[in-house]
């Protein structure tokens, strides 16, 4: 990032709660007209994502990105290009308040067949990207399709 410039910042911190920094990775994929998300089966507050999370340990996010993938639709990827970052606050179910802060990478799909998903939890849909706008859970995941959505039209 160059120096001085700022990350965007989505959504509001509630004012009792400290927000831990959580570097992550999330990824854009296009298949046959239809973006890749994950409904993350949480019952009656069940949302949807894109695919991607946390970096583990020394990772980049450029393995994070393709490691979440996999553990969460069972799709192999390679990470092309970093699109843009971008923070979110969110306060986890699990009683967390994270930051989460990182890069949103455009993929490219190497075997379209799901095998080796971890997280039972997280199911792949595939959504018109314009869907998926409206219909993703983190402001920031929204704006991330819509800056690849826009650099795809003007490329």
């Amino acid at each position: 990032r160059p120096l001085g410039r700022t990350m965007l910042q989505f959504g509001i911190a509630r004012p009792d709660h400290v927000y831990a920094p959580r570097p992550t990775a999330f990824g854009l994929l296009m298949h046959e007209g239809r973006l890749a998300c994950v409904r993350i089966d949480r019952g009656e507050d069940s949302y949807l994502d894109l695919p991607g999370g946390a970096r583990d340990g020394d990772e980049t996010e450029r393995e994070a990105v393709v490691r979440e993938f996999r553990e969460e639709t069972g799709l192999r990827v390679a990470a092309d290009v970093r699109l843009t970052e971008a923070a979110q606050f969110v306060d986890k179910t699990d009683g967390r308040a994270v930051n989460n802060t990182g890069g949103f990478w455009t993929l490219r799909l190497l075997d379209p067949t799901p095998s080796r998903k971890i997280e039972d939890d997280h199911e792949l849909v595939w959504l018109d990207p314009v869907d998926a706008l409206s219909g993703l859970r983190h402001e920031a995941h929204a704006w991330a399709v819509a800056v690849w959505l826009r650099s795809r039209t003007s490329a």
